[in-house]
């Protein structure tokens, strides 16, 4: 049985294709997020609800996928990387058949769950592959490479998800996954090696459990906060339970040989700003794939395609952008390129907060594709800077915790999102007059623009120099 740490002999063809096949697994859940956004307004009317109370169709996909994420490196490590990768496909299609076959909001929440029990292994074993294939001298380019294939699905999602909610039915957003996911498992089981460990301590179930439950507690107790579901005292009992989680886990960690996340890993000065800057970073931008297509079909009245076609130029402004980050990070090193990138990112939010029915479209297509560059070169950047540090024997760990944080962030990005929405309109969308739904947009966008500002200083951590010149040196 291979030993992650062995090198692996692979021909030229195949390191060639590798990048590829990971970029489909990328690709399958850009599409399915993009996609279901753009559609969140007619699967409310579809089923009955407020379009501003839809959240939990999303949230319940992320959530899903930051706590199963914790597993995915154990088992790519026990089973191998190409059976977990394949079962996470198969997965992930079961998952889109299920919703679109969902009657209700609760069976479509449900189908989410099932759906990210795939999405948690795709994303993280995919990037485990080219950690693991590829020298660390190589990683910024090829981690770009393979993200460039998977920002198609954001440039197709929108105007796709558009056509087929106007001119079919909501249901096709998920069945549209279902040939890509068949090309996936077909490229997988050809080209993807099954690199596992010969040795492999047992999996950490109590930490698994303490840390998925400071997760639950957390989202819960923001959501209900924001929505005012549930009373303060029970908002605050959730809020303390989640802390005293992460604290019980801490105390664990540091008591387990081999704990679900080594706490040693975040004495990697590189890592732990990278984990801290992703996860302010993404609250701000993690909420802004769910609140633009409700601001431009609720507020601005635009059509299902006509919205998706406005936000192509955010993707192909972020596919453009990857080929930037090798050259801004050896001109200028992270700490330079993340202060003035998150800042920028804050910026260009808090310009959202201007659009009105009455602002020029050429306006909004030039904001939109500003915020895609930016956004785009922000996760690059942020991404590599956490994981380039990394030795070999941290990398599922590492990998996996960061692959973590980037889903709990955009879940409660989006919980934030509707929560502060929730706090501007109380009334919702279908029972406010239009001067309000844009004074609630309007303090929404600024006050998630201001969070990115509190991750601008997080990146000044960085130690000063580091990756300038050679932006892979560590």
């Amino acid at each position: 049985m291979k030993n992650l740490t062995d090198p692996v002999s692979l021909d030229a063809k195949t390191l060639r294709i590798i990048p590829w096949i990971v970029a489909i697994a990328f690709f399958m859940q850009t599409l399915d997020t993009s996609i279901m956004n753009t559609a969140l307004p007619a699967i409310a009317t579809s089923l009955h609800e407020n379009p501003l109370h839809l959240h939990w169709v999303v949230i319940a996909y992320m959530l899903t996928v930051a706590l199963l994420m914790p597993v995915s490196g154990w088992v790519a490590d026990r089973f191998g990387t190409r059976t977990a990768l394949f079962g996470a496909i198969l997965f992930f299609m079961a998952g889109s058949l299920f919703s679109a076959a969902a009657p209700s909001l609760n069976v479509l929440i449900t189908a989410r769950v099932v759906q990210g029990m795939g999405g948690a292994f795709m994303m993280p074993v995919g990037r485990l592959v080219v950690l693991r294939m590829y020298p660390r001298q190589h990683l910024v380019q090829v981690l770009s490479f393979v993200s460039i294939p998977g920002m198609v699905g954001p440039l197709l999602g929108p105007t796709v998800g558009g056509f087929l909610v106007q001119y079919t039915t909501w249901h096709w957003i998920f069945l549209i996954n279902l040939p890509v996911g068949l090309i996936g498992c077909v490229a997988v089981l050809h080209y993807i090696p099954n690199l596992r460990r010969a040795e492999l301590p047992r999996f950490d179930i109590r930490g698994f459990v303490l840390f998925g439950a400071a997760m639950l507690l957390i989202s819960f107790a923001l959501d209900s906060a924001g929505q005012g579901s549930l009373p303060a005292p029970l908002v605050l009992t959730l809020t303390a339970g989640g802390g005293l989680c992460i604290g019980l886990y801490v105390i664990h960690a540091r008591l387990r040989p081999n704990p679900l996340f080594r706490l040693s890993i975040l004495r990697i000065r590189t890592f732990t700003v990278g984990l801290l800057g992703n996860i302010f970073a993404r609250l701000a931008s993690g909420g802004m794939p769910y609140l633009t297509p409700l601001l431009l079909q609720v507020l601005l009245g635009y059509s299902p395609v006509n919205a998706g076609l406005i936000m192509i130029p955010m993707a192909l402004m972020a596919i453009f952008s990857k080929a930037l980050a090798t050259q801004l990070l050896n001109s200028f090193g992270y700490r330079v390129v993340l202060f003035v990138n998150t800042v920028a990112l804050g910026g260009i939010i808090a310009l959202y907060s201007n659009f009105s029915p009455g602002t020029p479209l050429y306006v909004m297509l030039i904001i939109f594709g500003v915020f895609g560059a930016v956004n785009s070169l922000q996760f690059t950047a942020m991404n590599t800077l956490t994981l380039i540090g990394l030795p070999d024997e941290e990398a599922s760990s590492g990998n996996s915790l960061l692959s973590v944080i980037m889903q709990l962030s955009m879940s409660l990005g989006v919980a934030v999102a509707a929560s502060l929405m929730a706090i501007f309109l109380p009334g919702g969308a279908t029972h406010s007059a239009r001067l309000e739904l844009a004074a609630g947009f309007r303090s929404t966008y600024l006050c998630i623009g201001g969070i990115s500002v509190i991750a601008a200083l997080i990146f000044l951590c960085t130690p000063k120099g580091f990756g300038k010149g050679a932006s892979q040196r560590m």
